[in-house]
């Protein structure tokens, strides 16, 4: 029986084969690296629902900046993340310039044995911005810039409001610095509220939603031809179908149909059959259900009156349905839209946007 490596990465933040859907995205950064200093698309932010790709996005343009004369550096919103960002910096740029202190002649001794005594350079109480200056200045000796990828932004950490504020100062000194962030939409969205950092209210803005099928079914030609297997244009077709444009699931599903073929050189209608209901169980345990227990009363009781409708729901029904005004209702219309869950279909209408999250709903309040 033959072995065949599973090229899948059902994995939050692990760069997939083929990053489907996102061609133009990469496209506009990867020409910003190349521009350097000046191009407003050195200021991104990704915004998205859980499981729309946004931490494998930042990890492939981390990787795609050291192709084009860069060092990256990575790290989440968290506390600590000022001192993470200088101490990451000095490990990829150790290899350009010297980041250590150097140490200094204290005296020697003539005897018996001979000896030289060393003293470190007394490290001088500089603040973060001076630290990164500093490096940012022996980086500029050689032409490199430093691309930041900041994933999960909190606007509650003030130390991402403060990095935020000083990025804006390197700018504006003609460092060669680029950021990219990624986020949940109300994250996202609490963040550029914040007066500080009005500055990122200017920044390009890519909202993740989902992708074509015609880019699905391609990617997964290709992932699947990748490790010397095929598939069935009708497997294909019946993965592109519970897909959905999700990146995640995709994932999911490639993984799963591929695990379930076992040594065969072919996944069939069968195992994409079986693979699906398994990647189903695993986007409800890792994506869906926790965006679920997010949810206030109010939020889930606005989506449960929207499973009423086909399709797009008016805000003026879901109120009706509710027993509240409109204003009231409206309220959690924002809510659930800054969360990535539903969208606008025009004035006063919206419809679901997470995908899958619908059919979810409908089988958990059936529970209950």
């Amino acid at each position: 029986m033959a072995a065949f490596n599973n090229p899948f990465t059902p994995t939050f933040g692990i760069v997939p084969p083929y990053m489907a859907g996102r061609t133009y995205v990469i496209e506009d950064i990867v020409r910003a690296l190349d521009r350097g200093p000046g191009d407003p698309n050195l200021a991104t932010i990704f915004i998205g629902a859980r499981g729309t790709g946004k931490t494998a996005l930042l990890s492939y343009l981390a990787d795609e900046a050291l192709e084009h004369g860069w060092i990256s550096v990575s790290v989440v919103a968290a506390p600590g993340m000022l001192e993470d960002i200088y101490e990451r910096t000095k490990e990829a740029a150790a290899a350009y310039i010297d980041t250590t202190d150097s140490p200094k002649l204290k005296g020697l001794t003539v005897g018996q044995l001979f000896g030289l005594e060393w003293e470190s350079a007394p490290r001088e109480q500089l603040n973060w911005r001076s630290r990164m200056n500093a490096l940012f200045k022996g980086l500029d000796q050689y032409g490199i810039g430093l691309l930041i990828t900041v994933d999960e932004v909190s606007a509650s950490l003030d130390e991402m409001i403060s990095f935020a504020a000083t990025y804006q100062l390197f700018v504006r000194e003609g460092k060669r610095v680029g950021l990219l962030m990624a986020g949940l939409p109300h994250q996202v969205s609490a963040l550029l509220r914040n007066q500080t950092v009005s500055f990122l209210r200017r920044s390009v803005q890519h909202r993740l939603s989902g992708v074509a099928d015609q880019e699905v079914a391609q990617a997964l030609v290709q992932t699947i031809a990748s490790e010397g297997k095929t598939a069935t244009g009708e497997a294909i077709d019946l993965m592109v179908d519970a897909i959905g444009g999700f990146p995640f699931m995709m994932q999911l599903v490639g993984y799963r149909s591929w695990d379930v073929s076992f040594g065969s050189c072919e996944i069939t209608v069968k195992d994409v059959q079986r693979g699906v209901a398994l990647a189903q169980g695993d986007l409800d345990q890792r994506v869906l259900e926790p965006t679920f227990y997010e949810l206030s009363d109010g939020d889930l009781a606005f989506l449960r009156a929207m499973l009423e409708d086909q399709d797009v729901s008016l805000v003026a029904d879901i109120a009706q349905r509710m027993g509240v005004a409109s204003n009231y209702a409206s309220q959690y219309r924002a809510r659930l839209v800054e969360q990535g869950i539903i969208g606008t279909r025009g004035r006063g209408k919206i419809a679901f946007d997470m995908l899958h999250f619908k059919e979810f709903l409908l089988s958990k309040f059936a529970e209950a």
